[in-house]
């Protein structure tokens, strides 16, 4: 259909790629660990729309600018990067917080509105040129010369990756918040935790603004 071909090859592919770990899974996790599953999915949710921007745009030839135009790409990369490093100074530089003397073992954490956690996994995902340079060099691979419309075969293989990416990155939000309620994490953990997924994602940031095309 539309000049497909090696589906099954593309799904296994693409399910392995989505779970690499990266600054999207780890911000799943995070937000996983410190709200609970919904804040993770709002993450999931956002990561997956940001993935359907770079999906639309390179069908549209728009992700095109990005591998061909140096000033595009250069201005792209150093916003993406900045936001990494952002999120990460965010939570390098945060404090355990007091816990209630109710409630011993409870974990006080700095709870966000689902809506700025999907605004988060969003600007995450959309913000990175190498995932749009990933789609236009990954999923042709797919499309048979001869295919009657490789847009629309280009939109259905980006749709089919990113439904693989959401069933994995949801099973990453439930896991998450399940191990984190069983092992009851201390407010100093929690911190702590924090501070390495932000070291992680400055390191992610930095290396995205080193990061070539060539």
């Amino acid at each position: 259909m539309f000049g497909i071909h090696d589906l099954g090859l593309f799904i296994v592919s693409g399910l392995l790629l989505n779970m690499a770990p990266g600054p999207d899974s780890l911000l799943i996790v995070s937000r996983s660990a410190a709200q609970g599953w919904r804040s993770g999915s709002a993450a999931a949710l956002g990561i997956g729309s940001g993935t359907l921007v770079h999906i639309f745009a390179a069908a549209l030839g728009l992700s095109a600018l990005l591998a061909t135009s140096a000033m595009a790409f250069t201005m792209v990369k150093y916003i993406g990067a900045a936001y990494l490093i952002y999120m990460g100074g965010k939570l390098l530089l945060s404090r355990p917080a007091a816990p209630a003397i109710s409630q011993p073992v409870q974990v006080q954490v700095q709870v966000l509105a689902y809506r700025a956690v999907f605004l988060q996994g969003f600007f995450c995902n959309l913000l990175n040129p190498k995932i749009a340079l990933f789609f236009l060099a990954f999923v042709p691979q797919f499309i048979s010369d001869h295919s009657p419309s490789k847009a629309l075969a280009f939109i259905l293989l980006g749709c089919i990756f990113n439904a693989n990416g959401m069933l994995w990155c949801h099973f990453l939000a439930i896991s998450s918040a399940k191990i984190s309620q069983r092992i009851r994490i201390s407010n100093a953990f929690t911190c702590w935790t924090d501070r390495t997924i932000g070291a992680i994602f400055i390191s992610f940031g930095i290396k995205l603004a080193l990061y070539s095309r060539n």
